[in-house]
This record gives C-alpha cells, sequence and structure tokens, in this order.
C-alpha cells in the first residue's frame, strides 16, 4: 500500500484530505508543520506528500527545499496544497521541486485528478 504524508496545520483540512487520500487506497501519516514532516521524512520517505505553504516553524518551500536535499528525498510526489494562487507562487512551487499544485478548497476529484497526473493512481 501506497503511504501518503499530509503535511497541514489545520487539523480540519488534515481531517477532510486524509478521508479522501483513504479512500483512493493509501495509507495516510500526517504531520502539523515542515519540522515534523521533515522528521517523518527522515524516519519513513513516503510516495506523496501533499504540502500546506504557510506553516509555523518551516514553511513548506522551506520543507520542501530540506527534503530534496535528503536520502531518498527526490523519491516523493508532492503536491502543494494551499491558498497561494498567484503565479508567481506556483512557480516558485514547481521551480523548487513540487510535482503539481492544488489551490484551497479542494475535493475529491481534485485530489484524483492531481494523483493521477503525477502517477500516483
Amino acid at each position: 500500500m501506497k503511504n501518503c504524508l499530509i503535511v497541514e496545520d489545520s487539523k480540519i483540512v488534515r481531517m477532510i484530505a486524509g478521508r479522501i487520500i483513504r479512500e483512493l487506497g493509501f495509507e495516510v501519516n500526517e504531520a502539523e508543520d515542515g519540522q515534523l514532516a521533515l522528521q517523518a521524512c527522515v524516519e519513513k520517505m513516503p510516495d506523496c506528500i501533499l504540502l500546506d505553504w504557510n506553516m509555523p516553524n518551516m514553511n513548506g518551500i522551506e520543507f520542501l527545499q530540506a527534503l530534496r536535499q535528503v536520502e531518498n528525498g527526490k523519491k516523493p510526489r508532492v503536491i502543494f496544497c494551499t491558498i497561494e494562487s498567484d503565479v508567481h507562487s506556483i512557480k516558485h512551487a514547481l521551480e523548487n521541486g513540487a510535482n503539481e499544485y492544488i489551490i484551497k478548497p479542494f475535493d475529491s476529484d481534485i485530489i484524483k485528478t492531481k494523483f493521477e497526473q503525477v502517477g500516483l493512481l
């Protein structure tokens, strides 16, 4: 079974995304900021990461840059999931190693489509 790490400071968003991703057949783990997510990835690298941008301690871009430097850190498909919808932010995320981008709010169809686009489904 594939594993997805949801990195999001909102417990409600983690809960909703987790339910959708479990329905797609993934095991789900959660982290509420980038520092905790990086620790989780060092312990067990996930197949994919659903990543928020604005979080305390270490934001999404900082996490992504750090992730891509650790052993096997290029393996996970990283999908940003954020309210940052301007073209500059999207371009910045993709230049820093994101595979796809979802703008909040999202639903199960959006997540399923993005997972298909990056080869997870």
